[in-house]
C-alpha cells in the first residue's frame, strides 16, 4: 500500500447560476440555481463535501489523500473521496445550491473515472505520489459538467517529485 494524493485543478467555470432549462424529449424540466457551487463528495456521506468552491471562480482545486494498492487488474485506488468497487473508482464533484443557511442542495454531479487514467501514468503516480487531473468545469452549453468524464474531457499526468503545484 502505497501514500497517493490525487489534485483535481479546475478551471473555466460556469458561474454563480445555472440557469433554468425547459422540460424536453421525455427529460425533466430543470428550474435553474442561484449561488452555484461546486466539491468534491465523500464516499457513502453524500453531505459529507470537500471544500465547496464558488461556481464563479476563477478556478478550483482539491487535494485528496489516498492509497494505492496493486491488484491483479492493475492498481486499486481508495480513500474517503474515491468511489465504487474496485477496477470502477471514481470521484465525484458535486454540484449544488447553497441557500441562505449554507445549506448545500445537490442538484448534478460529475463522475471522474479513476479507471480512464492511463495505467503508466497511474504507476508513475503511485511512484511519484501524486496524480493530477486537470479539466474545465462548463459543459457545451454553458452548464456546470455532469455524467461521466474521461479524456479527452480530463488530462491525468504524474508530476515527478517536486514538480507541480501543492
Amino acid at each position: 500500500m502505497t501514500v497517493l494524493r490525487i489534485r483535481i485543478e479546475a478551471h473555466d467555470l460556469p458561474g454563480s447560476t445555472c440557469p433554468a432549462v425547459p422540460a424536453a424529449h421525455g427529460a425533466d424540466a430543470d428550474p435553474g440555481y442561484r449561488n452555484v457551487h461546486v466539491a468534491v463528495q465523500r464516499r457513502d456521506r453524500p453531505a459529507g463535501l470537500l471544500a465547496p468552491q464558488p461556481g464563479n471562480a476563477a478556478r478550483a482545486s482539491w487535494t485528496l489523500e489516498c492509497t494505492a494498492t496493486p491488484s491483479p487488474a492493475g492498481t486499486d485506488v481508495t480513500g474517503p473521496y474515491v468511489q465504487g468497487r474496485p477496477g470502477d473508482r471514481f470521484v465525484y464533484l458535486s454540484w449544488g445550491a447553497v441557500g441562505e443557511t449554507g445549506t448545500f442542495t445537490m442538484f448534478r454531479r460529475a463522475k471522474l473515472l479513476l479507471g480512464a487514467v492511463p495505467a503508466e501514468t497511474l504507476l508513475a503516480a503511485v511512484h511519484s505520489g501524486l496524480l493530477v487531473g486537470r479539466l474545465g468545469l462548463t459543459d457545451a452549453l454553458g452548464r456546470p459538467l455532469c455524467a461521466r468524464v474521461v479524456p479527452p474531457h480530463i488530462a491525468w499526468t504524474a508530476p515527478g517529485r517536486g514538480q507541480g503545484r501543492c
